[in-house]
This record gives C-alpha cells, sequence and structure tokens, in this order.
C-alpha cells in the first residue's frame, strides 16, 4: 500500500530544491486485566502522510489523510506554498541545508509475533498473571496490560531517497496497590520502564507472570516499612530510575532546538548552552553517555531518522566531558555544530523535530556488591513514581515506588516513598560508581511530551546502576 502511494507523490514532485514524503501506518492494541475484570480492547490504525519542501530559502510542510492522487497534490502544493512565503522572512536557508536521499531497509527482529497468539491466549495470560498480584485483602488495585504497535513508515524524495522501515513495539505492565488506612503504596513492573522492540519472547525474557507476586510482596511489605529518612549521602539508583534521571536531566537538556530556544514559550529552555560543548565538564570522568539507535530491541531504535539522516551510535558526553547534542540535521545547521540523526516526529501529522532517542549510559566495572560497599550511609532507590524539574532542565526532585537503606556497605531494611532532589549542572559531577554489565537493562517509555501541537513519542534509556555522593534524600507523605 505505502508503495503505491509513494508512486503517486512521484507523479506531484514540484520543481523545488527538496521534497520529501513521510507516509506512516500505525497499528496498535491495548490488553488490560485489572481486578479480575477485562477491560474493553483498545484497537487503533492510522494512515496519512507528511510532504515537506525547501526552496528558495524558506521551508512548508502539509500533513493528509488523504492519499489520492488529488490529496497528495493538494499536500504538495500546500507545502510549496509555505515555503514560499517563509523564503524571505525565514532566518535560516533551509535550501542551503544539504538534505539527504537514501535508501534502505529496517526492521525490529521479532522470534514471537503479536498475531502468532489469539486474543484468548493473550487476555488469558494476562487473566492468570493479574491473579497471581492479589495476595491479600490490603491489595486494592491490581492490573496487567500489554501495549503492542507495529508502526511503518516510507520515506521517499525527490532526489531518489527511498527508505522502508518498520517497528514492532512492545509494553508490558504489572501494577499493584496496597493500602492500610491513610497509607497506599504503588508497585509497577520497572517502574512501567519496560517498553522494548520485540516479540512476545519479551514476557519470558522479563519473567513477565512470576514476577507478579514478588511485586505484590513488596507492596505490602513497604506498606509496614518506616518512612524515608531524611539524609545527606550517597544514593544508589536502579536503571528503572537512571531511564528518569538520563531523561529529564541529560536528554532535554541537550536537546539542540530546546538550547536554540525553539521551546522556551511551552516547555523551557536548557541551562545547557553553544559554547559549552567540547569544553564543559558535565559529570565525573566516570559518566560515558551515548545516543544509539542501533542497539535491535531498545524502545526507539532504527536505521534512518525521520528527515532521512543515518542513524549511528555516538558518544554525547565522554569521560564527563559533553561533546556534542541532540541536535538533528536542520538544528546543527542552525546551530554550527555536529549533532546526530535524531528528527522525529510523533506520526504523519506533526514535523519532525529534534528528539531523544535511544540515550544510554555505558556500563562501568562495579558490581552491584562493589557499589553498596562504598557506602557509609545512604539509599538504594527503584522505580520511578514522580518527578518535577524546572524550566531550564536544572533543579530536579524525583520520588521512587522502592527504597532500601544502606548502611556500612551492607543493604538493610526497607524505606517508604523515598525521595531525592539535586542540580543537574552539578549532580552528574558526584557519580562515583557506575555498574557493570551485569547491573546494566534496557528499558523505555512511550510518553515523551515536546512541541506545539504536542508529540508525545517513545524514547528508550538503558543504564547500569549508578552511585552518587553528597545528594539530598528525603522522604515523602
Amino acid at each position: 500500500m505505502l508503495e503505491t502511494i509513494a508512486a503517486r507523490f512521484k507523479d506531484t514532485l514540484p520543481a523545488v530544491d527538496f521534497c520529501s514524503l513521510r507516509l506512516v501506518r500505525e497499528h496498535s492494541q491495548e490488553l488490560s486485566v485489572r481486578q479480575g475484570v477485562v477491560q474493553p480492547v483498545r484497537n487503533q490504525d492510522d494512515l496519512g502522510g507528511m510532504v515537506t519542501v525547501h526552496h528558495q530559502g524558506g521551508t512548508g510542510y502539509a500533513a493528509t489523510g488523504d492519499l489520492s492522487a488529488a490529496g497528495l497534490q493538494r499536500a504538495v502544493q500546500t507545502a510549496q506554498d509555505w515555503a514560499r512565503r517563509t523564503a524571505d522572512l525565514a532566518i535560516t536557508d533551509f535550501s542551503a541545508i544539504d538534505m539527504p536521499h537514501p535508501q534502505g531497509e529496517y526492521e525490529t527482529p521479532v522470534q514471537t509475533s503479536w498475531d502468532s497468539w489469539s486474543l484468548g491466549e493473550r487476555l488469558g495470560l494476562l487473566r492468570e498473571t493479574a491473579s497471581k498480584l492479589k495476595v491479600d485483602d490490603r491489595i486494592v488495585d491490581w492490573e496487567a496490560s500489554l501495549w503492542w504497535t507495529d508502526y511503518e513508515s516510507l520515506y521517499v524524495t525527490s532526489g531518489g531517497g527511498h527508505v522502508h522501515q518498520r517497528q514492532h513495539l512492545l509494553v508490558p505492565n504489572l501494577s499493584v496497590a496496597a493500602n492500610d488506612g491513610s497509607d497506599t503504596i504503588e508497585r509497577s513492573l520497572g517502574g512501567r520502564g519496560y517498553a522494548r522492540q520485540m516479540g512476545l519472547e519479551l514476557l519470558d525474557h522479563l519473567q513477565f507472570s512470576t514476577r507478579a507476586t514478588g511485586l505484590a510482596e513488596e507492596a505490602l511489605a513497604l506498606l509496614a516499612a518506616p518512612n524515608c529518612p531524611e539524609l545527606t549521602g550517597h544514593l544508589l539508583l536502579d536503571p528503572d530510575q537512571m531511564m528518569l534521571q538520563i531523561h529529564e536531566s541529560i536528554g532535554h537538556p541537550l536537546e539542540l532546538d530546546r538550547i536554540l530556544g525553539d521551546e522556551r514559550n511551552y516547555a523551557g529552555t536548557s541551562f545547557v548552552t553553544l559554547d559549552m560543548f567540547g569544553q564543559y565538564r558535565y559529570g565525573s570522568e566516570l559518566l560515558n553517555v551515548t545516543y544509539d539507535p542501533s542497539i535491535s530491541h531498545q524502545f526507539a531504535s532504527y536505521g534512518w531518522d525521520d528527515d532521512g539522516v543515518q542513524a549511528s551510535k555516538q558518544f554525547i558526553i565522554r569521560e564527563g566531558m559533553l561533546e556534542r547534542p541532540l541536535g538533528s540535521a536542520i538544528s546543527q545547521h542552525r546551530a554550527g555544530i555536529q549533532g546526530v540523526a535524531n528528527a522525529r516526529s510523533s506520526g504523519w501529522n506533526r514535523p519532525a523535530m529534534d528528539r531523544m532517542a535511544n540515550l544510554n549510559v555505558e556500563p562501568g566495572d562495579s558490581s552491584f556488591e562493589e557499589l553498596v560497599s562504598q557506602v557509609e550511609r545512604g539509599v538504594y532507590m527503584r522505580s520511578n513514581v514522580s518527578w518535577s524539574i524546572d524550566d531550564s532542565r536544572n533543579k530536579f526532585q524525583f520520588g521512587c515506588e522502592y527504597g532500601q537503606l544502606i548502611e556500612d556497605g551492607e543493604l538493610k531494611g526497607l524505606v517508604r516513598k523515598p525521595n531525592y532532589r539535586g542540580i543537574s549542572a552539578t549532580f552528574w559531577r558526584n557519580l562515583v560508581g557506575v555498574g557493570n554489565a551485569n547491573t546494566f537493562d534496557v528499558l523505555g517509555t512511550p510518553y515523551c511530551g515536546k512541541g506545539e501541537p504536542n508529540q508525545v513519542i517513545r524514547v528508550g534509556h538503558a543504564s547500569p546502576s549508578c552511585l552518587f555522593s553528597d545528594v539530598e534524600i528525603f522522604g515523602g507523605v
């Protein structure tokens, strides 16, 4: 179907400096069993295209759900008209940007496809798994869910570019809430962070069904635990909390369009400035951060971004020093510095912009036990539950589902509602331990928001366990 539409588009190509069509077809199904009740099945199927034109310095785009020859012609004309209108107004000469004309294919490797199980089999697994969460009368809410998406795109350009990509995405989740009087504790599977590009084999990999009882028992144990104490000391973060830490205090502040001011009226700016790249110490020498869309099972993996730039692994921060921003081809041209292939859109009716993809902290050399042994007094935290960060992505405060005291190099009792706060510009410089590959985990989220009109997009974050010193830690309410 997409190839037929692309052929129609080629018949409508205007005489301009650059023109592209990005076609997107997305099919998804959401299944959930909550408190023993099968929730309504949600099926979605969407198809449309985005036309982009660069001509005589201007730029324009137009989205359309009418993919007939006439509909594509109208979209091309609209995009061309906007390019004409902006030619004398744009602060960037879009025609001077060397847009690529790539050719290739990318598809998620899958061992067990979604369609290889019947709807009854999928719901049967969720019923069985959800029942394992109800281990006590104090469990007042419990849910098991699966969200599957088949995302297919075709990108064609006026210069012969032709890239076909298909991503198979799965988001499994378990959540449970325990209550005693006025106190409620929630636990979830990986802080709702186990979103990956995989087939149903992900469920075996995560031991999805067998982990349910353990989550419920943890919620009950936390319900009986004391509140997290207030202290300034070591903080040991599990990968499922590092995911949010990376996202908010590295990912967003390093998006180049944000640094250039594009987001300031909506989602804020960044404490990072252009002159920092190549000379600013973002973290300790233990901090190595990569943009890596080549990990086949990570949630935001792809072969080419939505502007047709081929993706490859790049160091963003190396041994603590800031090297390059998360800036796509257009932002790189505007700023005059190297970035990465991260022009991404949330669908066919949104333009591409600078977005995180897979942004990862590289593993170090320490075992989990070695990280714990360094701590005289601190807290081990897992699974994000709350977050707050200022509009320059600098000062932050995060809360977790799970906490455990560390004293004299040993893990001690549980503490509930642990929180911590810090400042991005100094927090990462207090990184004193990075876990090895045995502590490393691959996570992701479908819920990163940015842009006007808003775009909610998928991102991936992988990380080992990490240890920080001199962190303000306190209990919630």
